[in-house]
């Protein structure tokens, strides 16, 4: 078996930053396989260096599974060693040849690879696209298929701010003035961001680096959003992990956080250069961010003392300037397969004849817009907040079946595609997590493994988690 990984870094968000495990919002006793192994392995990493941790892997509780970036890396690439897995990194995919609906073999920037069975392990369905499978991207309208939460989504409440300039320009950060119809879809994704990995140890503090370009005008709304709101919350989410490190994320309830609302559009169909640049421009937006939110008069003090305490941490992403070099894609392409999920599939019908995987975390989007209304005040539009079962932490629990990572016949024989899988946006809201993807991915290796004439060694290409590139071997 064979990973293909187009950049240096392998393991995605999952190795990558994120480091707490979403299972704490779902029905963890489903969870079982390559996830949890996953995680028992990352609780003995601790234990054998002497540090023992606040959960035990085998308690099925809601309590946080923490863990920091260099242990869930180490985890993962003593897995692939172990499954024999020939890890092959900065392998940017070029072209798809295939020989009627089979893939033949694909050409990468070093190297042409041959299999029966491919798995796309991408978040952004690429290796799906370029062997001409169907696919879309964005929001469907809310009559498309019948989905409450389609179309716009304005949950959060109205910030009595402008959002115009002087010239009556909506200001940067403000992505429109004019969000569209309610009940329609568009082509925009929920936003992504970085999550980083701070610390306030002084003894492995790294400083955050300079923004490049720094101009305090680009954050007036945020500014404006400080002096018109009382006890305005920190604007990052911060995450409490072992080695005195906090994982830092986008603030889903927040008006303003790391995330670049907007800026994402266009990722999934964008060149290797123009993602390095929307990687850049995420990057130096959370420096500007950092370094407003540490030294703006209008930012409340107790902030900006919290903030400039933390900094990079020396022990973790190296080789990357301390960095992270995952940007976290929330949502790429989805392919049109021959089963499309929908919100009907996660609260009125959930079983399913031919499922692989049960996910249950709650139905939930980030940002996708933000708009400055004309007649006064700005508004996020596309949040869904967290869809729960009543009393509970996590959603209702559902199949994933089999049909939703396969294309169409028509259109390809040999792929499984288990992250950038058939569904509509309000579906994947609730599959984009990990310990969803680890287990879909698990069950598409498998699947690879046992089809007809499969390959012993399918071609993969990219991955999203280690369980998207399970395979022979890989599990428990």
């Amino acid at each position: 078996m064979i990973l293909l990984e187009p950049t240096a870094h392998v393991g995605g968000v999952n190795t990558g930053g994120l480091s707490f495990s979403d299972s704490n919002q779902t029905v963890r006793s489903t969870l079982k396989g390559l996830f949890e192994e996953w995680h028992l392995r990352v609780e003995k990493d601790y234990k054998d260096r002497g540090t023992t941790l606040k959960y035990d892997v085998m308690v099925k509780d809601h309590s946080v599974w923490t863990y920091e970036p260099s242990v869930a890396a180490r985890v993962t690439h003593q897995m692939l060693k172990e499954a024999g897995v020939q890890v092959l990194t900065k392998r940017q995919l070029q072209k798809v040849h295939k020989n009627g609906a089979a893939i033949r073999e694909l050409t990468t920037s070093d190297g042409t690879f041959k299999g029966k069975t491919y798995i796309d392990a991408t978040y952004e369905g690429d290796l799906m696209a370029a062997a001409g499978v169907a696919w879309t991207i964005g929001r469907e309208g809310r009559k498309a298929y019948g989905e409450s939460l389609a179309g716009k989504q304005y949950p959060k409440a109205k910030m009595p701010i402008s959002g115009l300039n002087d010239q009556g320009k909506p200001l940067p950060l403000v992505t429109t003035t004019d969000a569209g119809p309610e009940d329609e879809g568009d082509k925009n994704v929920m936003v992504y961001s970085f999550r980083l990995c701070l610390t306030g140890n002084p003894a492995n503090r790294v400083p955050f680096p300079e923004p490049v370009n720094y101009d305090p005008a680009r954050f007036e709304v945020v500014r404006r959003y400080f002096q018109a709101t009382m006890n305005a919350p920190l604007l990052w989410d911060l995450y409490p992990l072992p080695g005195e490190k906090f994982d830092a994320n986008n603030g889903i309830g927040k008006q303003f956080s790391m995330g670049l609302v907007g800026a994402c559009n266009g990722w999934s169909e964008a060149s290797p250069a123009e993602r390095e640049k929307i990687w850049e421009a995420h990057k130096q937006y959370t420096l500007e961010l950092y370094k407003f939110l540490t030294t703006d008069p209008a930012v409340p003090e107790a902030h900006r003392r919290q903030l400039a305490e933390l900094g990079l941490c020396k022990d973790e992403f190296a080789d990357y300037g301390h960095w992270s070099p995952q940007l976290y894609v929330r949502e790429g392409r989805r392919m049109k397969g021959m089963y499309c999920l929908t919100q009907a599939d996660i609260q009125e019908k959930p079983a399913k004849d031919d499922a692989i995987a049960v996910s249950s975390f709650p139905i939930d989007s980030h940002d996708c817009q933000r708009v400055a209304l004309p007649d006064g005040g700005v508004i996020n539009e596309g949040t869904i907040f967290p869809v729960r079962l009543e009393g509970r932490r996590h959603g209702p629990a559902f199949h994933i079946p089999y049909r939703s990572i396969l294309p169409q016949k028509a259109e390809c024989t040999n792929l499984l595609v288990p992250v950038a899988l058939s569904c509509t946006h309000v579906a994947i809201s609730s599959i984009r997590v990990e310990p969803t993807w680890m287990t879909i991915g698990h069950s598409a290796g498998v699947a690879a493994a046992w089809s007809p004439g499969a390959s012993p060694r399918p071609k993969i290409c990219r991955m999203r988690s280690f369980a998207s590139a399970a395979g022979p071997g890989s599990g428990p």
